[in-house]
């Protein structure tokens, strides 16, 4: 929904960029010629929405509703819906609360890079359809500093002992990390437990 003002900016383009009359701008763009006209005479209220930006530096976290009271012990009179009109107007309100994924940055710790190559392994599983619908999973194992895939091994389950099977596997051949990075399941923290990796 566009507001009014905005479409009788529009118009003024309109008129300006391709030499119409307002009939035919108003007419392109569906808006009344009446309502292009309009001016409104309502009072501007400058002197209210300068005392709300003088509330909005010296009193931030308030919202219009403490800035409505203030108001009104300064005697202005004003109701909260014209309070709350200018204060939207004026670009003031501000966002309390954030939103909930946004929430755990603050409190997250930043977590430290492998450095070198073999210090830091990654364990995960994705899963997948074969073409006659029956689900596949493959477990994933990659090297944090190299990017490089120590293993993708494909299963249509996986059991725990499976799992320490491959890790075995790949400690013999490339050596043991210092650190495991691995999901919440089970599994997955089960056989990190028996092949002694953390």
């Amino acid at each position: 929904m566009v507001r009014p003002s905005v479409r009788r900016d529009v118009v003024g383009v309109l008129r300006g960029s391709y030499q119409v009359s307002e009939r035919r701008a108003c007419s392109a763009m569906g808006f009344g010629r009446s309502s292009h006209r309009y001016r409104s005479r309502r009072d501007s209220q400058v002197a209210l929405r300068l005392r709300l930006k003088d509330l909005a530096m010296v009193r931030v976290r308030h919202k219009y509703r403490r800035r409505y009271v203030l108001l009104r012990r300064e005697d202005w009179v004003a109701n909260h819906k014209r309070v709350h009109r200018l204060y939207t107007e004026e670009g003031l309100s501000i966002r309390t609360k954030l939103p909930w994924r946004k929430r755990a940055w603050r409190y997250r710790q930043g977590r430290p890079g492998a450095e070198t190559a073999n210090e830091v392994w990654s364990m995960d599983f994705m899963s997948d359809q074969l073409f006659d619908g029956r689900p596949i999973r493959i477990l994933t194992v990659v090297d944090i500093h190299t990017r490089k895939g120590l293993s993708k091994a494909p299963r249509a389950n996986f059991r725990t002992a499976q799992m320490v099977e491959i890790l075995d596997q790949l400690v013999r051949a490339c050596g043991k990390p210092k650190s495991l990075k691995v999901n919440t399941g089970r599994s997955s923290q089960a056989a990190c437990s028996t092949t002694g990796l953390t």
